[in-house]
């Protein structure tokens, strides 16, 4: 992450330091257009490349934490590994799933998406057999290389 933030902040750097020679370059040529004037607007403009992509560089590591962090909630709230087991209401919280489990049910959703998403039914599976029977894993009759998704 440190090395993410100084990629940032050198590039910020780098463009502010270019917008000063921007403008003392267009103020030494009293506003009129010089080669000086033009590389120093053309080293601008990369700069402003170079910090576009410093940005982007940083919303992507921002968001790869975001899922992760989002991803060890799920599995900590799914396996019991928080410390709260009680509801804000006293009433006992969901009871733990294994880490397993909590795997073939993603894989067994992600299943049904794309089965939906090409517009057949769930090899007969309808929704109300998916609830009795706590989810699509326990009636996946698809090869071994189809489960790997």
């Amino acid at each position: 992450m440190e090395q993410t933030v100084q990629s940032l902040q050198n590039a910020f750097n780098l463009l502010l330091s270019s917008a000063a020679t921007v403008l003392e370059a267009k103020e030494a040529s009293d506003g009129l257009r010089t080669s000086r004037s033009d590389a120093a607007l053309e080293a601008f403009i990369q700069n402003w490349q170079l910090f576009q992509v410093a940005c982007d560089q940083a919303q992507e590591f921002i968001e790869s934490i975001r899922q992760r962090i989002g991803s060890e909630c799920l599995v900590d709230e799914a396996t019991g590994s928080l410390a709260a087991r009680t509801g804000n209401d006293g009433r006992p919280g969901l009871p733990p799933l294994s880490a397993v489990r909590l795997e073939q049910m993603s894989k067994a959703v992600r299943w049904l998406v794309i089965e939906l998403q090409h517009g057949s039914s769930p090899s007969g599976v309808s929704p109300n057999q998916l609830s009795s029977s706590g989810g699509a894993a326990a009636n996946d009759t698809r090869p071994s290389e189809d489960t790997a998704q």
